[in-house]
């Protein structure tokens, strides 16, 4: 189908194309409908059986979007077709034109912006009551090149036109005075062209792409030109088709010579100049070697004619340059030579002069070196024995102070261990004294909030099917009509397969054994055979004990070592052992083992969110993991905030207990637990789509973000805002809003959510190793754009451009066994 967007008033004219499409135009004449409207099939865009073209009819208001159907001879259900795309009513708008003035003989090109100005099949555009020729459009745009306004100087509304539908916005373009030629210099160039002019004129801004031409022997060349301003512009001189073996020694002016300026015709011949061209220069070569012997410091010169035009007056000056090897020199130039001072080479060189549009090489220099222990190498022998003395001096006076340094060096490590041995000794009581006075209860919100346990089909389809919400076990059987009979009988018979041992498992056998049988193809096969059978529990039970006796063999055959048996789920069985699992341990789970897992879960997360927490690479003061401990002192307060009630403002503030150390998304994650402690968290809302705002005393509000405009960045490292950085006082008021997006963090919402949303589901989907699984420690993104990295109160380990005080202020793991204990 195209198109599949138009307007809503019709008009459009569509184009279908397909197989069958009827013999005769008779045959399809009144039976198209795209998106439930009539559709007028044209006679001249028929295709027998291959393709018709229909104008659409005006659509109603409620009609939005909808399949093509087609009948051939008769509407019935085995003469009808649909299509598999949608056509769309759109809704046509324009927003500004640019530019928004050019010269009244045309030849502009204004791009209209708007919204689904893609839609339908015919645009037509007008400037008052001239057309402006279409020349392409996109969703945003349409670009179409202005004609000759025969209005005048004036300006004139904007009518686009889509067909049927006429977009209505008050857009106006103004024709203004065409651009003028008043002056140019200088009047004169070269054969080859390619010399600076300047024009004067007027309204020259217009323009959008100026260009000079000249014309001559019926041959036109043409340059670009640049606009300065309104009356001004530079341009580049055309070349004169003359034939570069025999070209005049005369001057030569061009047959025709102006300015294409969009379409102002008045400009194309300029009958005011006297725009003359002179030959080109011509060079002779240096010799018939080619080649030119110099000693350094001698002048190159390079003969030849023609080289300074003869214009009248006598101040016409050609802008040469000549490149000796890579480097350019200084250039003379008189009638018959180019005097070129040559730079500070040796060697063999090629010489190549540029002048406009040409370039001529007369051959290559030789520059000789000087003889031995000339004056230059006597300079060079003393200078190089200057500077061996002033290295020696150097190197004394770097010994000397290196010495120093190491003895202070020394000093400041004595000064650090004694430091450390204080930090130590301090930690160690502090420590000790925690051990001994901080041990807490689960309070009685674990009791009221409730266990949030999944319906049993929800919690079977996400160990069968993770991550598909709508699987197509869950849906009735989608087969068209005609079909549905066939595709019922063979699935039950099927079914009677499925139930026989044999055939099911030769079924597996046949599947695993195919070397296109994917992990993700044997995963869905064993979720599949479960769910068909969870109904014949033990009759699956036998035929999966067959498979596992089956695998046993095939790892002993392979002499696997035993512990890696059903440890990566590579076999139908092992997913099929899974899932028989989870038929069988939901009761289990809901009666018994699911209370105390939630109630240890609740108890870990509480006792480590009374310490900080990096958001950054998960450590924390309270864990479970030695890997997972912060091995620095980090000075934090508690902090009691009063968070507003969204649900009801007038009701009594929240208070919720929060650490100075916390980022703000730390922050808005505990008033989220402390507001929604009696729903599950799959109900609450998310802290990704809430922004923390600080209400103050004097009345001022303030959004908290963990990343804007006031972070501190330090040495390539950014770290993360904190309620410490925005000097959040105790007792402050805050509330959770919807949030708001900024021109600093728009790019970051959908990172951020991302991230945030995705942690739990790749927890549960993490099938390593429980080694491994301890040793992980998070990435550190650095920003792509600026190669700034994130840290929230510690710096990841795997960098090593931390500051020499930052590594020394950390101690021997052994000090913090002491929190490992109290955790436990």
């Amino acid at each position: 189908i195209n198109p599949v967007t138009g307007p809503r008033e019709g008009g459009t004219k569509v184009t279908i194309r397909g197989e069958n499409l009827g013999l005769e135009f008779r045959d399809i004449a009144s039976h198209v409908k795209v998106a439930g409207v009539e559709c007028k099939p044209l006679v001249e865009g028929y295709i027998p059986a291959e393709q018709i073209v229909c104008e659409m009819g005006e659509a109603k208001p409620s009609q939005h979007a909808g399949f093509v159907e087609i009948c051939v001879a008769e509407c019935k259900p085995e003469f009808m077709a649909r299509s598999s795309q949608l056509y769309y009513f759109m809704t046509l708008t324009l927003s500004d034109l640019k530019p928004k003035r050019g010269p009244v003989s045309g030849g502009t090109q204004v791009t209209i912006t708007g919204n689904n100005l893609n839609a339908g099949s015919n645009v037509i555009v007008t400037f008052g009551r001239q057309p402006c020729l279409f020349f392409r459009r996109s969703t945003k745009q349409i670009v179409c090149n202005t004609t000759a306004s025969d209005e005048g100087f004036e300006k004139v509304k904007v009518s686009v036109r889509v067909d049927k539908a006429k977009i209505h916005q008050e857009l106006q373009y103004e024709y203004v005075e065409d651009p003028t030629i008043l002056r140019i210099e200088p009047e004169w160039s070269i054969f080859s062209g390619n010399t600076p002019i300047a024009v004067w004129g007027t309204h020259l801004d217009l323009i959008q792409n100026p260009q000079i031409r000249a014309k001559h022997g019926g041959k036109e060349h043409i340059n670009n030109c640049e606009v300065q301003n309104s009356t001004e512009m530079t341009c580049q001189a055309p070349a004169l088709a003359v034939d570069p073996n025999h070209q005049s020694e005369l001057a030569e002016r061009p047959e025709e010579f102006g300015f294409i300026l969009d379409n102002v015709q008045s400009l194309l011949i300029l009958n005011k100049t006297n725009f003359t061209y002179y030959p080109n220069p011509i060079f002779e070569v240096f010799s018939p070697s080619g080649i030119l012997e110099l000693k350094p410091g001698s002048p190159i010169i390079l003969k030849g004619k023609n080289l300074i035009p003869p214009v009248a007056g006598g101040n016409a000056k050609l802008n040469y340059t000549v490149l000796v090897g890579e480097k350019p020199c200084t250039v003379t130039v008189s009638d018959v030579q180019l005097l070129c001072e040559s730079p500070n080479l040796i060697g063999r060189h090629k010489v190549m002069a540029r002048v406009g549009g040409m370039e001529f090489s007369p051959g290559m220099v030789y520059i000789s070196p000087d003889s031995p222990l000339s004056l230059p190498a006597i300079v060079s022998i003393a200078v190089a024995g200057g500077l061996l003395i002033i290295f020696i001096v150097a190197v004394l006076i770097a010994y000397k102070r290196k010495s120093r340094e190491s003895d202070l060096t020394l000093k400041r490590l004595q000064m650090q261990m004694d430091n450390l041995e204080s930090r130590v000794a301090l930690e160690c009581k502090e420590a000790f004294a925690e051990l001994q006075t901080d041990i807490h209860e689960l309070t009685s919100d674990l009791d009221g909030a409730g266990i949030p346990f999944l319906d049993y089909r929800t919690y079977t389809m996400r160990v069968l099917f993770p991550g598909i919400e709508d699987h197509p076990v869950l849906r009735d059987l989608e087969v068209p009509g005609y079909r549905q009979e066939r595709v019922e009988k063979g699935l039950k018979l099927f079914a009677q397969l499925i139930n026989n041992k044999v055939f099911l498992l030769s079924f597996i056998r046949t599947l695993e054994s195919q070397r296109s049988f994917s992990m993700r193809d044997r995963g869905n096969v064993a979720s599949l055979i479960m769910t068909v059978l969870q109904s014949k529990l033990e009759y699956a039970t036998d035929v999966l004990k067959q498979l596992l006796a089956d695998l046993i063999d095939k790892n002993l055959e392979s002499k696997n070592h035993p512990k890696l048996l059903l440890r990566r789920t590579e076999s139908v069985a092992e997913k099929m052992l899974t899932n028989w699992f989870t038929f069988l341990l939901y009761k289990f789970l809901k009666e018994c083992a699911g209370e105390p897992l939630f109630s240890l879960f609740c108890a870990i997360k509480q006792q480590m969110e009374k310490g900080p927490i990096d958001s950054i690479t998960g450590e924390a003061r309270y864990s479970l993991s030695e890997d997972k401990l912060i091995r620095q002192q980090i000075d934090y307060k508690t902090l009691v905030l009063s968070c507003v009630n969204p649900d009801n403002v007038n009701s009594p503030e929240i208070p919720v207990k929060i650490l100075n150390c916390d980022t703000i998304t730390q922050v808005k994650e505990k008033i989220l637990d402390a507001i929604f402690k009696n729903v599950p968290c799959s109900h609450r809302p998310k802290a990704a789509d809430m922004d923390l705002e600080w209400r103050q005393a004097s009345g001022a509000r303030m959004i908290l973000q963990d990343e804007d405009i006031t972070t501190k960045i330090e040495n390539d490292w950014k770290r993360l805002n904190t309620l410490a950085h925005y000097q959040v006082p105790d007792g402050s008021v805050v509330a959770l809003v919807s949030k708001q997006v900024t021109a600093y963090n728009a790019v970051n919402n959908s990172t951020v959510s991302r991230t945030s949303a995705s942690k739990y589901e790749n927890m549960i989907r993490y099938t390593g190793s429980p080694d491994s699984l301890r040793s992980r420690t998070p990435m550190i993104t650095p920003d792509l754009e600026s190669g700034v990295k994130m840290w929230h109160l510690v710096k990841n380990h795997e960098h090593g451009d931390q500051k020499e005080g930052d590594r020394g202020s950390k101690m021997v793991s052994e000090i913090y066994l002491t929190r490992l204990l109290a955790t436990k």
